[in-house]
């Protein structure tokens, strides 16, 4: 996996774009990810997780995290677009202030993602259970941070 880029670096080169903010789409991306976060949790404490549903959460995890990156971005007028949009996203954690080791956890969690979502990569409940972890700590925070 190539190491992020600066989220300048893809401003410079198009792949992130300046543009008037977007409260209404911001604000419909928030509501969507405190829905995802509930559901999530609410699916974990009843199925607990394993195995089989590790992908699962992992993907769900992952999107309920992006969903508050473009929120936040959309607030402040950016958008991504093409390829390298998501690696984007993930390096304007730099930007709203995260460690470096959650902004690596973030890119390794889109990486991981990708392999489940395009080369039918299976991840263990171990896994999910760093990546439910990781979305527990990050979450409030970055609402926070988008509100």
């Amino acid at each position: 996996m190539m190491p992020l880029k600066t989220f300048d670096e893809y401003l410079d080169e198009g792949t992130v774009r300046k543009q008037s903010p977007d409260k209404l789409r911001t604000k419909s991306l928030i509501s969507e990810s405190a829905n995802s976060y509930k559901i999530l949790l609410s699916f974990v404490e009843k199925m607990n997780l394993d195995d089989n549903n590790a992908n699962h959460i992992i993907k769900n995890v992952y999107d309920i995290i992006m969903e508050l990156i473009r929120a936040k971005m959309l607030s402040d007028g950016f958008s991504t677009t093409g390829k390298g949009a998501h690696e984007a996203e993930v390096s304007y954690l730099v930007k709203l202030g995260f460690s470096k080791r959650d902004v690596e956890f973030a890119n390794y969690l889109r990486w991981f993602r990708n392999g489940i979502m395009y080369y039918g990569k299976k991840f263990d409940k171990i896994y999910a259970k760093k990546v439910l972890e990781f979305l527990k700590r990050i979450y409030p925070m970055l609402k926070r941070i988008c509100e």
